[in-house]
């Protein structure tokens, strides 16, 4: 029967056969022979595993065509990915819609400038002329209408202007009233109108 002695100097033996490996040779070992260094192990957190993607389209409860978003891997994996949704973030990627966002931006300023030049020259046009059947008084028959003032601003100026973006007020006298053309949501133009009775 073998002693508990012999069964740990065995281990020993081997133990430090194979701290040998990792610490040097035997001689630095053996100037410790007696004392015993704990191993300490640390349990690390399960990592949330998370990818970094780019949605093509809109997703109910996730977010707008364009926005970077984090969702879980199996998400992206088993969703996303196999109906085309979304892809996976890549450096080429950024850069691709950071140039794409810049594009944008200037053909925003573009048509703000364009808006803002054409309000201008609603402004200094002056007055435009709207000829009506007059009735008794100042009244006149019908009204004017967001269709009538665009015809007028094709025939005068030779600009095409949606009716959409055309508000007027209440028109059923002759004289003076001011119309406004919501040209872009940052400018809108105010123009004359003259209604008058033949």
């Amino acid at each position: 029967m073998a002693s508990p002695f012999t069964a740990a100097t065995t281990l020993s033996c081997t133990s430090s056969s194979w701290l040998h490996g990792f610490v040097g040779p035997t001689n630095e070992i053996s100037k410790f022979p007696d004392k015993r260094i704990p191993m300490l192990v640390l349990a690390q957190k399960k990592a949330k595993k998370t990818r970094k993607i780019i949605l093509k389209e809109d997703v109910t409860d996730l977010g707008k065509k364009g926005q970077l978003v984090d969702v879980k891997a199996g998400f992206y994996r088993n969703f996303l990915l196999p109906t085309g949704k979304a892809q996976i973030v890549t450096p080429g990627l950024l850069k691709e819609m950071r140039m794409e966002e810049e594009r944008i931006e200037a053909e925003k300023k573009r048509v703000k400038e364009e808006a803002q030049q054409l309000a201008l020259i609603f402004e200094t046009v002056g007055a435009f002329k709207v000829k009506r059947k007059g009735g008794k008084g100042r009244q006149i028959f019908g009204t004017v209408t967001a269709q009538d003032l665009v015809d007028i601003i094709k025939a005068q100026i030779q600009r095409d202007v949606d009716k959409r973006i055309v508000s007027l007020p209440d028109i059923r006298e002759t004289g003076e009233y001011i119309a406004e053309l919501k040209l872009h949501p940052e400018v809108t133009a105010q123009v004359r109108l003259n209604v008058y009775a033949n």
